[in-house]
């Protein structure tokens, strides 16, 4: 693509992720339904949620909440843009809009880190330590914590989407991927991104370690407790459902780390490894923190059968 010596870039062109043209239409189809069964099971969650008096004051349901909201701001941000990879023709999206979409994503992605943390301890409590967490955790306190991985967030994802645009872009203008993220926008730069580079590393790197890192210690700590089950039953039913927690946050920092933590390429594995936490953990997540949770079953068929369905096993 032509470059344009001095002249600032007024909009970007989104390559998209190489694809079989002829699976094109199904492609598009299968992202389409991916997204609208995303916000459906996020919506209904949220929804499930905030009506239900005995779910919307307990921590680990506001955490739950929250990570619904979540899913559906990255899935709207990110999926309309894939999807729109697989129709003809050349998808712009102008400076501003790159700019927004840079700072979003950083901003909610960064917060769901933060928020996983939040809900790795609060299970810990709960399973480790029962008979203190009312007091160690309540609905107040989950709140502010909630509000403090929110503050973190936006600072995290105004200070990347700063940095990455205070670079001057004069051409060419076509961004190597499905959306306006940093690796592939500073390929992009009219100037040295070293200082860039690096500010990311040790940014992102520091949020994805330390994250995942207190995650995994929460459920060192819980795999611990329920070994101490002594019913076989119990044990399994336990297992499997910090199995699929584990496995989700995993699909989530994994892909991150190898975006992020490495220098500035061009590998065609990018895009397939970003799909995961922009389009299958939001679409992931309410399957496995919901049908794997019997709280939220139970308060989902109190929603639909009104009053008289059943109580609640706390």
């Amino acid at each position: 693509m032509e470059r344009v010596n001095s002249t600032l870039l007024t909009e970007f062109i989104l390559a998209g992720i190489p694809y079989p043209l002829k699976l094109r239409t199904y492609l598009f189809v299968f992202f389409l339904l991916i997204y609208i069964l995303t916000q459906l099971g996020n919506l209904l969650i949220l929804i499930t949620v905030w009506v239900d008096t005995q779910l919307h004051t307990r921590p680990m349901y506001i955490f739950l909440g929250i990570l619904s909201i979540i899913d559906m701001g990255i899935s709207t941000i990110i999926v309309p843009c894939l999807m729109m990879s697989f129709t003809l023709g050349v998808k712009p999206i102008s400076f501003g809009g790159c700019v927004a979409q840079l700072y979003f994503y950083h901003f909610l992605g960064s917060t769901q880190c933060f928020l996983y943390t939040l809900m790795a301890y609060d299970r810990y409590l709960a399973i480790c330590r029962p008979l203190h967490y009312p007091v160690l955790m309540n609905a107040k306190l989950s709140s502010l914590l909630a509000a403090g991985a929110w503050v973190a967030g936006s600072i995290h994802g105004a200070l990347q989407a700063i940095l990455t645009f205070r670079l001057p872009y004069c051409g060419p203008n076509q961004v190597d991927y499905f959306f306006c993220d940093i690796p592939a926008v500073l390929r992009l730069a009219c100037a040295d991104t070293t200082v860039n580079e690096l500010v990311t590393f040790v940014d992102i790197g520091v949020v994805v370690a330390s994250c995942f890192s207190l995650i995994l210690l929460s459920y060192i700590q819980i795999i611990q407790a329920i070994l101490r089950i002594r019913t076989a039953d119990g044990r399994h039913r336990a297992f499997s459902t910090c199995g699929a927690h584990v496995t989700v946050v995993i699909m989530y920092y994994v892909p991150c780390a190898f975006i992020y933590l490495r220098p500035v390429t061009n590998s065609s594995l990018d895009g397939a490894a970003a799909l995961f936490p922009t389009c299958i953990t939001p679409f992931l997540n309410p399957l496995i923190y919901t049908l794997r949770n019997q709280e939220v079953k139970l308060a989902l068929k109190r929603m639909i059968g009104g009053p008289g369905t059943g109580g609640l096993n706390v």
